[in-house]
């Protein structure tokens, strides 16, 4: 039986040259391998990206991580997620960032429903982030247009289009449309013809 790996093991081992173009977790010590995701999901990521990009300019502190960076939610066995998108608040220097997978706590944690995602698979996900102590998680689903937030020990708020997104306490003076998440340049809203960028 092949004992669990770490979470150092599991970096070094899934980016060996034969692994190289394929995406993988560590479910307690095991390694999984995820499904490539299609074009549609890769461009809600952008877009949800440049909504949470334009935020921390703004403020002028804090990061954001994307492209399925990993994300140590368990310890002992090891378990590694690598969430869609991940938002630190804090302020820390390029070089500082580690080039592993991380066990620094995100404020905020994304992820974009596809059509590979199963309900109690994403709702186990949900729980290990909380369980890590992420504060507030958000899952898109491109197809409906909404979105649901997260909070621990709270049922989930599910928002449509027309309604507002804030920060929830967690994100400060963070607002922004739901329809903005799935806003293309040079596009109007389907909420109200609104053209003008998100606000956030």
């Amino acid at each position: 039986m092949t004992p669990p790996l770490t979470a150092d093991e599991f970096f070094e081992w899934a980016n060996r040259p034969e692994n190289a173009g394929r995406r993988f977790e560590l479910e307690s010590g095991e390694v999984i391998e995820m499904p490539p995701p299609g074009l549609f999901h890769g461009v809600v990521c952008w877009l949800v990206g440049v909504v949470l990009s334009q935020y921390l300019f703004r403020r002028g502190r804090g990061f954001l991580s994307t492209n399925d960076a990993g994300l140590i939610v368990q310890r002992g066995p090891d378990t590694v997620r690598g969430p869609d998108l991940m938002l630190f608040l804090e302020s820390q220097e390029l070089d500082q960032i580690t080039r592993k997978h991380t066990d620094q706590v995100p404020a905020l944690v994304v992820e974009v429903f596809s059509p590979t995602d199963k309900p109690g698979r994403l709702n186990r996900r949900v729980a290990q982030y909380h369980g890590r102590g992420v504060p507030l998680v958000w899952v898109v689903f491109p197809e409906e247009r909404t979105v649901n937030v997260y909070r621990p020990n709270e049922p989930p708020a599910v928002l449509d289009e027309a309604e507002e997104l804030t920060g929830d306490g967690v994100l400060p003076d963070f607002r922004c449309r739901v329809s903005d998440l799935f806003r293309l340049p040079g596009k109007s809203s389907q909420v109200d013809g609104d053209v003008s960028p998100p606000v956030a």
